[in-house]
């Protein structure tokens, strides 16, 4: 694979973060431990992850099963707190790079086995520009994963104050997909967290939930959709995870 441009010759990105709700969710353990059992089958040994942020969810992942490992973040301000975490990552692939930037300031040339977008995609308005660009970066056979917040209804000043352009439904992820790509899977998660993302919208109207409320939901609401989901076939619930996979 050539290699990807360094983070010192990567153009500046216009991508940033809003608020605060990284470190927010770090308090989602249960949460982020169910969504990365989902994910790990699709992970090749050279992956690439668009949007890491401060680093929250890469030690799930990243692990020494895979070759090369990118994470990949636009918001330079995060990339500190993003290399301070993968220094220590329990077990590390072979080769693992930060860059600061976005999939454009990627060699066109470079190819990854799997392209991971981790509550990404709302945060970009052109989507469907983005999701054509990455599937380019696929290796034949490569995936192309994507978790985001579903159900439009469900928009909320808490996603306004953290920069969301939209949420999805497995319909509008569908249309958001790479064309010519194979949907291997379109599914649900969380539907008893359904409940508590609909009163913040009907009732509650908060910019940011509150650490306990963070801890309430990742305690109780996501162990019951552990038992939940399956019954409902994850046809339902406030995250939706698509996942494509390039023709060989």
């Amino acid at each position: 694979m050539t290699s990807p441009s360094s983070p010192e010759t990567a153009a500046p990105s216009p991508f940033t973060y809003v608020g605060e709700e990284l470190d927010l969710f770090a308090h989602a353990v249960n949460w982020k431990k169910y969504w990365a059992g989902k994910i790990a089958p699709y992970l090749g040994p050279r992956v690439l992850e668009v949007g890491a942020g401060t680093g929250t969810n890469t030690p799930l992942l990243a692990t020494d099963r895979q070759d090369y490992w990118l994470c990949l973040e636009p918001d330079g301000a995060l990339v500190s707190r993003l290399n301070a975490v993968v220094e220590k990552l329990p077990s590390r692939p072979k080769k693992l790079d930060v860059m600061t930037g976005d999939t454009r300031n990627i060699a066109p040339d470079a190819r990854f086995d799997s392209i991971l977008y981790i509550d990404v995609l709302e945060h970009i308005e052109a989507d469907k520009e983005e999701t054509a660009r990455a599937f380019g970066l696929l290796a034949p056979g490569g995936y192309l994963v994507i978790l985001s917040p579903a159900h439009q209804f469900l928009y909320s000043p808490f996603d306004k104050g953290i920069g969301h352009f939209r949420r999805y439904s497995r319909a509008t992820l569908r249309d958001a997909g790479p064309p010519d790509s194979r949907p291997v899977r379109l599914f649900y998660l969380d539907a008893v967290g359904f409940a508590a993302s609909l009163a913040n919208r009907v009732m509650l109207q908060q910019s940011l939930p509150t650490v306990a409320q963070i801890k309430f939901w990742d305690s109780y609401l996501v162990r019951s959709s552990l038992l939940v989901d399956p019954l409902l076939g994850f046809n339902f619930g406030k995250t939706v995870i698509g996942i494509w996979q390039k023709p060989f």
